[in-house]
């Protein structure tokens, strides 16, 4: 196998075989490609696309590069999510706990933050003492016991999709049609689950763009879900302004405890239970009555428990990571929000040290931004409509000037 001639022949429009691609992935993952090469190849993805069956080649050959569940007979059925990205998007943190209470198997293998957007895994960490590497046997054990996990890719999970990740982030071939199809679709079929739905994101805070490309996104995860025999959902949501009000690290895992208590943003509450009447079997009302009764809020406790969190933090994350310097951003004017823009909200997070800017950098737990207003809500000149959580000091008059619109 020639890597420099599938290069260019991708490069020039053509289209690898399934062979091709199962090769190549397999020569990547023993360490016989070289990341350079491997990046070079997905910037030819990037601008040439990829057709179908190269897609689906792709998919199953980063699956198969690893380790795929294979569940005990007469288990529960397995249910999991995935979102394709967001600002401020916390679901998975509510849903996980939430779906467990109506007696399913939820193993939710997450990832980190990737460009813009936050990632389940690093939010997690900011609880003290919270692992995200499991084990087989841990996993098994924690479903056995408590329903639910949360937890990063082993090593022996998808290590092609692992490596792949990481480059994409910090080669700017993030936002590829079939890239993403494969890395999402390869982990969740890694899973075996019964049932999967997808959140997929459009708009200025999403990967993606556009409602179209958003459908076309979908539908082909959808297609490629029910093509591996697993019952696939999909989800078009708006990701124009932040979900929730909060976005960093520590910030958001302290608004998903206030949804696990019953309150909250309502946008982030029926997100949520949009994703979970996709999954089980439980009316709207009873899923909201979990969140109300304090079922699935127990239910998290047992989970960061099991993962070897202190479950006494979870109510004060705000203390716990506190950043050094809180500035509050007023209105310029009497009137009304009309633009949060979540994709300055995002790259503002990643600024302040919430993100990564290259792969392997640390986050900042403490750093975030709390949106005090959202689209469509009246405020008066000076009003605090954002609050900063960094490190050094910034400037209110230029984060409203770059980030709000108020009229």
């Amino acid at each position: 196998m020639h890597i420099p001639s599938l290069i260019e022949r991708k490069r020039d429009g053509g289209a690898l075989t399934p062979d091709e691609i199962r090769a190549l992935v397999g020569a990547y993952v023993r360490g016989e490609v070289p990341d350079y090469q491997i990046t070079a190849l997905a910037m030819a993805v990037f601008f040439r696309g990829m057709d179908d069956a190269e897609t689906v080649a792709l998919t199953m050959a980063m699956r198969d590069s690893g380790d795929v569940f294979a569940w005990p007979a007469g288990t529960p059925p397995k249910v999991d999510k995935h979102s394709t990205g967001g600002v401020g998007d916390k679901t998975s943190l509510i849903l996980a706990p939430l779906l467990a209470c109506e007696g399913v198997w939820v193993p939710m293998i997450s990832g980190r933050g990737l460009g813009f957007t936050g990632g389940t895994l690093d939010k997690l960490e900011s609880i003290p003492g919270f692992r995200v590497n499991l084990a087989w046997p841990e996993m098994l054990a924690q479903l056995e016991r408590v329903g639910c996990f949360i937890a990063g890719q082993t090593d022996n999970l998808c290590p092609a999709d692992k490596k792949l990740y990481a480059l994409r982030d910090v080669t700017g071939t993030v936002a590829s049609l079939p890239l993403i199809v494969a890395s999402i679709m390869s982990k969740k079929l890694a899973e075996s689950p019964d049932r999967l739905v997808l959140d997929v994101k459009f708009g200025r805070g999403a990967f993606v763009q556009k409602r179209e490309d958003a459908r076309k996104l979908a539908d082909a995860m959808v297609a490629v879900g029910r093509g591996a025999g697993v019952e696939t959902h999909a989800l078009l949501k708006p990701m124009d302004q932040p979900l929730g009000r909060t976005v960093g690290n520590a910030l958001e895992v302290a608004e998903c405890v206030e949804v696990l208590h019953g309150g909250g943003p309502q946008d982030l509450v029926e997100l949520t239970l949009d994703l979970a009447v996709k999954l089980v079997a439980t009316s709207r009302d009873d899923l909201r009555k979990r969140l109300h009764d304090g079922s699935a809020w127990r239910k998290f406790i047992a989970m960061v428990l099991a993962q070897g969190g202190d479950a006494s933090a979870l109510e004060k994350m705000r203390e716990v990571h506190r950043a050094p310097v809180i500035t509050d951003v007023p209105a310029s004017a009497d009137g009304t929000v009309v633009e949060l823009d979540a994709l300055q909200v995002g790259r503002l997070c990643v600024e302040l040290g919430a993100g990564r800017g290259r792969a392997g950098d640390a986050v900042d737990f403490a750093v975030g931004v709390e949106c005090l207003r959202k689209e469509g809500d009246k405020v008066s000149r000076g009003e605090p409509v954002l609050r900063i959580h960094s490190r050094v000091a910034v400037d209110p008059a230029a984060l409203a000037g770059r980030i709000l619109t108020v009229c």
